[in-house]
């Protein structure tokens, strides 16, 4: 991190200074294209047993990754099983010590291990670590940085690693019989076993049987000539390797508010080929690393002690960039990673130091590209074309420049303070924002609602409508159909009626014709009981008279006697007189009937009288007339 520097071009000096100066900040959390922050809660545990933990970590900053970090811890005297190593692995040492022990070519290599070691082991390996027996000691806890040879990605379909153990049971019991020309129960006894878990406690030498026999076992794909994995008092077939030690090595910069220190090919032959390199940054109480960039690297890095703030810059204020300047608070445990091109600073509270160690990404080699102090970019640059690039005098341009007199490292007194409570500020104005945000989507969502139930409700006004129209016209079909079944019935019945009037027309003439006819037959009967009732009228006529002129009499002998009865005698008189007018009425029409029939005898006679010629006859008649 602090190895020589080169200056990059003017432009992008600039612009990043500018950006470093402008106080928007992102939350964290937030998606950037620049960086991003894990928590150490956030990690996600592979194995744990009770011996042991095994958690990882992807991180990615938006432009390049995933980047994948394993945190082992070991209680002491426990072990990390073989397993075959999938991808580049660089680790770091936090605490404890034991051995790491791989395959290599005929032999079987082993570095002890203990706090500050940084080493590497390539795609392929075959390792396992042991930490050491002294229960007294601290757990061997590794931060591992696991990555592809080319970009320093990470390949997640085929895992870091895998079970050494898995892979050879993977094979059938007849073909690992043929491998290891071991008899089937050898094979059967091993296969039946309980699978331990990939930390376990180391057995004492009493407890070994087993492990030897599955060591023999597994020769056959370490090579021959490979030593024993479990037999780990055999000194002779294992060959000792020497590590990289930070602490030892010293930092590569130093002053009263801190030192740094990186390491890459050059310090450790084992990274040559590779495209990762190790940092570790210490600062003390209320300092800084100074505003820089990385040119060509990206740094994941991960807090080892104390509490501190990290503010990331994006390089580039497109609008349709993705990317937003950034603050994290981190604490021990949490994981950081920062893009190449963007400024970034790291500050120390008043209260506690800041220590962090990383991994940096590049194919060539990096120069960081620090901002302010001794070492800044700024300095041998332009004044005037830089006081232009600010817009400030020439004046405030060297007030700025020249002020700082440390590099790298700098006092920052509160700066993380300060870092903090702008970051919690802007939270508080971020968290008003997303409750503005969520009141206006919530306003939202009930006008949507709204719209949507009184869309709904037209909807099922219109379907209503839509029914009712259906209904009606079903209606008015049913009522069509009512009525044409109503008038062909109406026709049919019209027809039965016209029927039955034609039959009752027909049997009515018929009728009528009988009638006329019996009509004729009374008539003639009638005029023949006429003729006989008017002479029966002319004497009952005759007899009335009597019987009036008897009644009269008497009737005029009981006035004086029956006055109390006089107006049942006028009630009985003029019942008579009615009886009276009636005979009289009758025997009148009795006379009419009588003259009626002498005419018509009168006028037979005188038809009679031409014909025969009898006056005297006819004289008599004459006379009779007269």
């Amino acid at each position: 991190m602090t190895k020589p520097f080169l200056f990059a071009p003017f432009s992008f000096l600039a612009i990043s200074f500018f950006l470093l100066l402008n106080p928007t900040a992102a939350l964290p959390g937030h998606d950037s294209t620049a960086g991003s922050m894990v928590k150490k809660s956030q990690r996600t545990i592979l194995v744990e047993t009770q011996y042991g933990q095994v958690s990882e970590v992807n991180i990615s900053t938006g432009e390049n990754g995933p980047y994948h970090l394993e945190f082992i811890t070991l209680d002491p005297n426990s072990l990390f099983l073989p397993v075959l190593l999938h991808a580049d692995m660089v680790f770091y040492v936090h605490t404890g010590s034991g051995t790491l022990s791989w395959a290599d070519d005929d032999e079987t290599k082993t570095v002890n291990l203990r706090r500050g070691d940084i080493y590497r082991l390539q795609p392929g390996s075959v390792f396992y670590v042991q930490s050491n027996v002294d229960p007294e000691m601290e757990k061997l806890r590794i931060h591992a940085f696991f990555s592809n040879a080319d970009d320093a990605s990470f390949e997640a379909s085929i895992g870091a690693y895998s079970s050494l153990v898995d892979l050879v049971f993977g094979f059938h019991t007849k073909t690992l019989q043929s491998a290891f020309k071991v008899p089937e129960e050898v094979i059967e006894a091993m296969r039946n076993t309980t699978r331990p878990p990939v930390i376990v406690h180391v057995a004492s030498k009493k407890r070994m049987t087993f492990r030897e026999l599955e060591a023999r076992f597994l020769k056959t794909i370490l090579g021959g000539n490979r030593g024993d994995f479990f037999d780990f008092d055999n000194k002779k077939k294992k060959k000792k390797t020497k590590v990289y030690n930070i602490f030892e090595a010293g930092p590569d910069f130093k002053n009263c508010y801190g030192w740094s220190a990186t390491v890459d090919s050059q310090d450790l032959r084992f990274l040559k080929g590779s495209n990762v390199g190790v940092f570790m940054v210490n600062l003390t109480k209320g300092s800084m690393m100074g505003p820089h960039w990385n040119p060509s690297a990206t740094e994941i890095a991960v807090v080892l002690q104390g509490e501190g703030m990290v503010r990331m810059v994006c390089s580039s204020r497109g609008k349709q960039s993705k990317c937003k300047n950034m603050s994290f608070r981190v604490k021990e445990g949490d994981v950081f990673a920062v893009s190449r091109f963007h400024p970034m600073a790291q500050m120390s509270f008043n209260n506690d130091s800041l220590i962090f160690m990383g991994f940096s990404t590049t194919t060539k080699k990096n120069y960081p590209q620090f901002i302010a102090g001794k070492r800044s970019v700024l300095q041998v640059m332009d004044k005037r074309i830089l006081a232009l690039c600010f817009n400030v005098t020439n004046t405030t341009l060297d007030q700025i420049v020249s002020q700082q007199q440390d590099s790298l490292i700098l006092d920052c007194t509160s700066c993380a303070e300060e870092e903090a409570s702008i970051m919690e500020e802007e939270i508080r104005r971020e968290e008003k924002k997303e409750e503005e945000k969520a009141r206006r989507e919530e306003e939202e969502r009930q006008q949507r609602e709204k719209e949507q139930e009184q869309k709904q409700e037209e909807e099922e006004a219109r379907k209503r409508e839509k029914e009712e129209e259906e209904a009606r016209k079903r209606e008015e079909e049913e009522a069509r159909k009512r009525e044409e079944e109503e008038e062909e019935e109406a026709r049919r019945q019209e027809e039965e009626r016209r029927q039955r009037e034609k039959e009752q027309e027909q049997k009515r003439e018929e009728e009528e014709s009988r009638k006329r006819e019996e009509e004729e037959e009374a008539k003639k009967r009638e005029e023949e009981e006429q003729e006989e009732a008017r002479q029966r009228e002319e004497e009952e006529e005759a007899r009335r008279q009597q019987e009036r002129k008897r009644e009269e009499e008497e009737r005029e002998k009981k006035i004086g006697e029956e006055e109390g009865k006089q107006w049942e005698e006028e009630e009985a008189s003029q019942r008579a007189e009615k009886r009276r007018r009636e005979e009289a009425k009758a025997w009148e029409q009795e006379e009419v009937r009588k003259q009626e029939k002498e005419r018509k005898t009168m006028g037979r006679e005188e038809e009679e009288k031409e014909e025969w010629g009898e006056p005297e006859t006819t004289l008599k008649r004459g006379a009779f007339w007269i």
